[in-house]
C-alpha cells in the first residue's frame, strides 16, 4: 500500500466526511503511523463546540481504529469483508485536538490471529500525547443476511 488518500480509500470502506486518515507515514507488519489533518471546516466543529471547537474524542478514536484497520486489513481482508471494532479498553483523553492540528496516530498490533487482532495506539499533536487506547478488532463478512 502506498501512502496517499486514494490508496487508503481502496482498503478502508470509509468516505468523507468520516474518513479519519489522510496519509500513511510508515507501515510494517506490526506498526503503522498515519496522519489526520484537522481542518477548521470539518462538519462537527459547528456544533462541538461553536465557541471553542475541539475534535470529538470518539473521532480521534475512530482515526486510531481506521489506522488499525489499514494495518490489519491490508494483509488479511478478502473481498466482501470488513474490519470491525469489537472491544475498546484503557482509553485516556489527555488533550484536545483543535482546528489546524495534525494528529499522528501510532498503532501497534499486539496480537494477530488472522481474523482477530488486539491493538494499542497513541495519538499525538506536535509530539505531545493526546489520546491512548487499546482495542480488539475482528474481520467479518460484509453481508446483509
Amino acid at each position: 500500500m502506498k501512502n496517499n488518500v486514494s490508496d487508503i480509500l481502496k482498503v478502508l470502506p470509509h468516505k468523507y466526511p468520516f474518513l479519519m486518515v489522510d496519509k500513511v507515514i510508515s507501515k510494517t507488519e506490526t506498526n503503522i503511523i498515519t496522519l489526520k489533518n484537522v481542518s477548521h471546516n470539518e462538519p462537527y466543529f459547528s456544533g462541538h463546540f461553536p465557541d471553542f471547537p475541539i475534535m470529538p474524542g470518539v473521532l480521534i478514536l475512530e482515526g486510531m481504529f481506521q489506522s488499525g484497520g489499514l494495518l490489519f486489513g491490508c494483509a488479511n481482508l478478502d473481498k466482501g469483508q470488513l474490519v470491525y471494532v469489537a472491544t475498546v479498553d484503557k482509553v485516556k483523553f489527555i488533550k484536545p485536538a483543535l482546528p489546524g492540528d495534525q494528529i499522528k496516530f501510532d498503532i501497534n498490533i499486539t496480537t494477530n490471529l488472522s481474523k482477530y487482532a488486539k491493538f494499542s495506539g497513541k495519538a499525538y499533536v506536535d509530539d505531545v500525547l493526546i489520546t491512548q487506547a487499546t482495542w480488539t478488532s475482528v474481520i467479518i463478512n460484509n453481508t446483509k443476511e
